[in-house]
């Protein structure tokens, strides 16, 4: 057997290895450290301040359980937690950072195998790229979604229906009264969001990459299963650890293929596109934006599910979850991709039955045909920007109108609901200042509300252009993650209110035109001093290290020091 990593630590009578073993003798029996039991850690984002990951700490204990049953020892290891509810500037700022602490933890301790638990938003993708830049053997562990809340006899989807209702307030037809009573029923139970919004998404795609125990993600959080596959998952860890099987074995081109066709088979969120390409730049696979679009733009929607179609997580795990969803898309996916368990994602397909027709479609009657990502390019968007076609209003997905522009975030609330506001329901809404450097951390600010006065016209929904993101609960025909970003000296710093827009989803392009309808030449124009002087200049700490270093959304916008492996040899090894 080979020598277990954590006896670099613990073997031998040396005063060092005298002082690792003695400060672990708190509970630890002799042979937890005669190197023939290996040490798993398990990374915990569990925090109160990340309400959507609070349970973690009870599925902890069933990992756990696991590693103890298959013969290890598990550890305990906490993790920054991002909540995505709670956290300022945006969640965002802090995944690069989160990530960085995972790697240098897993690096830096005497542990042979991780794993991973997260739910929200950004926590499963930090952990992805921290564990992916060490190599240790790892699996996740997703949280799970919360079970559906109803208000008023009406199943409630987080994030989703807060656009939804809190617009009905703006346009006079829901009472601020009944708004804050509903509160309290969207957030039914433990869990992450219920909709197909990031948090899910990730989760799905973290089995679809191969990195979960098959079958487990898309578990509700309060469901016992989840505990039973924690613990698995435990047991499992202590396998891999004795395979050597880590990330760079699992995660090959042939398994962020896979994702991407699921991507698009349950409508997922677009954010799902920075963070593959994080996590893929971490293992130095070539994967670029436009093999989304290659890859995905024509694989249907299979899932009707929120904010593209109309039921909820929990629907999906009742009508037979991720594993019916790719057993329908099957012939599209890579039967060379992995998983955790050393066998092929598509052997695990053969028994996966669909429960609810309604809740998963059949690839001949699909929710949408082609549902995939879309990348435009154009003068507006030279390094590319994405669409998300489910979510958007078939008949703006090839649309010409004029642009009002808006120079920050701050810009937009100070100006939306002016009743003077030069704005019509053909015009396109463009925010800029929102990238990963200008704001700094992307915000998700993209799906901008319609001004009040269209609102209380019965506007709902207009061509919107950003270089920030969207909820992956958010809904509507919104261009985003335009690059390069203002901030980098991208052309929607040139762009005026006035200029004319041609959005072409079909041609996969997006325009500023002039009145012949050929585009404009926009790099001979100045940037807006507006824009230019909203741009985020940190003096100081994580922002200004973020701001220095930070990548475009492209490329999956992490910092350019930490693309590549690191390997999990530390640099002195020795106190």
């Amino acid at each position: 057997m080979k020598q277990l990593r954590s006896q670099q630590w613990y073997a031998g009578q040396g005063r060092d290895a005298y002082i690792h073993r003695a400060w672990m003798r708190r509970g630890l029996p002799n042979d937890a450290f005669d190197g023939t039991h290996p040490h798993v850690a398990i990374a915990n984002t569990a925090s109160d301040l990340s309400p959507c990951n609070a349970h973690l700490t009870e599925v902890a204990r069933s990992v756990a359980d696991g590693v103890l049953a298959a013969g290890g020892v598990p550890l305990v290891m906490p993790v920054p937690s991002l909540g995505e509810t709670q956290m300022r500037p945006t969640a965002m700022l802090w995944r690069n950072m989160s990530a960085m602490a995972v790697e240098e933890m897993i690096r830096g301790n005497p542990i042979d195998g991780v794993v991973l638990l997260g739910g929200c938003d950004k926590t499963i993708p930090a952990l992805l790229m921290g564990a992916s830049s060490v190599g240790l053997p790892a699996v996740v562990v997703p949280g799970g979604p919360m079970l559906t809340g109803t208000f008023q006899g009406v199943a409630l989807g987080c994030g989703t229906d807060v656009w939804r209702l809190s617009e009905e307030v703006r346009a006079g037809t829901l009472s601020e009264e009944q708004f804050t009573r509903s509160e309290s029923a969207m957030i039914r139970s433990r869990g992450h969001c219920n909709t197909m919004g990031t948090a899910s998404t990730m989760g799905l795609l973290a089995e679809a990459l191969g990195m979960v125990l098959p079958g487990l993600a898309g578990t509700p959080a309060p469901d016992s299963r989840l505990l039973e596959g924690a613990h698995a998952t435990g047991r499992l860890a202590v396998e891999l650890v004795a395979a050597d099987r880590g990330p760079a074995d699992v995660l090959t081109k042939a398994s962020f293929h896979n994702a991407i066709v699921t991507l698009a088979a349950i409508g997922g969120s677009t954010n799902a596109v920075v963070h593959l390409l994080a996590i893929a730049g971490r293992l130095g696979i070539d994967l670029t934006v436009d093999d989304f679009d290659r890859i995905g733009s024509h694989v249907p929607l299979l899932v009707d599910l929120q904010p593209a179609g109309r039921f909820l997580m929990d629907d999906l795990y009742r009508a037979g979850g991720l594993h019916a969803v790719l057993r329908e898309v099957r012939d599209l996916l890579d039967p060379a991709a992995l998983t955790v368990t050393g066998k092929p994602l598509v052997d695990y397909l053969d028994d996966a039955d669909v429960w609810d027709r309604e809740v998963i479609r059949t690839i001949a009657e699909p929710v949408q045909p082609d549902a995939g990502i879309a990348v435009l390019r154009g003068n507006l968007a030279p390094g590319g920007a994405i669409v998300k076609p489910a979510a958007a209003t078939p008949e703006l997905l090839q649309h010409t109108g004029r642009a009002v522009v808006f120079d920050s975030i701050e810009d937009l609330h100070a100006r939306l609901d002016d009743p003077d506001l030069d704005v019509d329901p053909s015009s396109v809404l463009v925010l800029r200042g929102c990238g990963p450097r200008g704001y700094p951390g992307m915000p998700e600010v993209s799906n901008m509300p319609m001004p009040k006065k269209l609102v209380e016209a019965g506007v709902r929904d207009m061509v919107r252009i950003c270089d920030g993101r969207m909820s992956g609960t958010a809904y509507g025909t919104v261009v985003l993650h335009v690059t390069p970003e203002a901030a980098a000296g991208g052309p929607l710093a040139r762009i005026r209110t006035g200029d004319l827009v041609r959005l072409d989803v079909p041609g996969r392009r997006l325009d500023v035109v002039g009145p012949d309808g050929a585009p404009v030449e926009l790099d001979a124009r100045e940037p807006a001093p507006a824009a230019l002087a909203s741009f985020a200049a940190p003096a100081r700490g994580w922002e200004r290290l973020y701001v220095d270093h930070v990548q475009q959304a492209d490329t999956g916008a992490d910092l350019d020091f930490l693309v590549g492996s690191s390997g999990h040899r530390v640099g002195r090894e020795s106190h």
